[in-house]
Order: C-alpha cells, then structure tokens, then sequence
C-alpha cells in the first residue's frame, strides 16, 4: 500500500494504455458508445483494468495519420477533467 506522498504522486502520473480487443468486443464497445451519444448519456468503459466515465459534453473527433509504412485510424474522445 502506498501512503502519503508517494501514493499522491502516482495518482497524477499520465496514463498512455492501448488495449487491443477482439473484433466482436470492439463493435461492442463502439454500438454502447453510439448510443449513449445518440442518448446525451454519459459514457462507461473499462480498459485495461479501469473503469472510465465519459462525460456527455465530451469532444469527438477522428484522426488519420499516413507514413510510408502505414496507416492509422483514431477515434478519439477528450474531455476536461474539472467539467466531469
């Protein structure tokens, strides 16, 4: 157990985590997704071992990166922390 500065200091660390899914969990996640938007609801997800809420008043936006060996896709969901 961490205790008093240090423990604070690991709550604020970032937290960069990609977290691969089967194809069928991913729709998944995305259909939940869709209709909490369609809804104006807060949205819930798990990755990779913690829970995050969505707030409704999140900013969407899709993001297309090219080099010369790939190409990738990111859907992207922002928030500020202090309008959750």
């Amino acid at each position: 157990m961490f205790t008093g500065e240090l423990c604070s200091t690991i709550k604020k660390m970032p937290r960069d985590v990609t977290k691969n899914y089967p194809l069928k969990d991913f729709i998944q996640k995305l259909r939940r997704f869709a209709d909490a938007l369609e809804k104006g609801k807060r949205f819930e997800i798990q990755i990779a071992g913690k829970r995050i809420r969505v707030p409704q008043h999140a900013q969407v936006s899709i993001e297309h990166e090219a080099t010369r060996t790939g190409e990738e896709i990111e859907f992207q969901i922002r928030w500020q922390k202090n309008k959750t």
